[in-house]
């Protein structure tokens, strides 16, 4: 009889251990840890502030300013032997002065989404790896040559060093 009560006991705690075992292993991975492991993996490279002209018809008509800063991969980017800020730096110039994403005159519009991901891509095929997980744009800005320089500035800090000079002068 003891036997048969032993056996019952050793069943049950056998079930009980199993059913709690499949419950733990069919829960749903948590999305906020997920996304913290994701996060841990992650670093921000801060981009330098870069002037682009924007030529048409082979004058200057202004300058696109713009900052950005970037998500990229550690892991990923650990492989990369190149100074990523340069890099970046270049390749951001080269995709938007060379391929002509910046035409002011041409597009009425400024697709934020559109240039951010054609950064991404850049970026990532000329590193060779898909590091770069978002563009971060901290800063864009547009100065036509008319905005940069307006009718009668012109001489204004000439003749103002003349005048300083004048009561510097003996």
């Amino acid at each position: 009889m003891l036997k048969l009560v032993l056996t019952g006991i050793w069943v049950a705690v056998v079930t009980l251990g199993a059913v709690y075992a499949s419950i733990q292993m069919s829960k749903p991975v948590d999305p906020a840890e997920e996304a913290a492991k994701r996060k841990a993996v992650q670093e921000l490279v801060r981009g330098e502030m870069i002037t682009f002209p924007v030529i048409t018809n082979g004058s200057v008509e202004g300058y696109f300013l713009t900052k950005t800063s970037y998500i990229v991969d550690k892991n990923k980017m650990a492989d990369v032997t190149l100074p990523i800020p340069a890099v970046l730096t270049d390749e951001m110039f080269t995709a938007l002065v060379g391929d002509r994403v910046i035409r002011v005159k041409e597009n009425h519009g400024f697709d934020v989404k559109e240039f951010r991901e054609k950064i991404r891509k850049a970026l990532n095929a000329r590193i060779g790896t898909d590091a770069v997980v978002d563009v971060i744009i901290e800063q864009v800005d547009y100065l036509s040559k008319e905005d940069i320089r307006k009718p009668g500035t012109e001489d204004e800090p000439e003749e103002r060093w003349r005048e300083d000079h004048r009561r510097k002068s003996p």
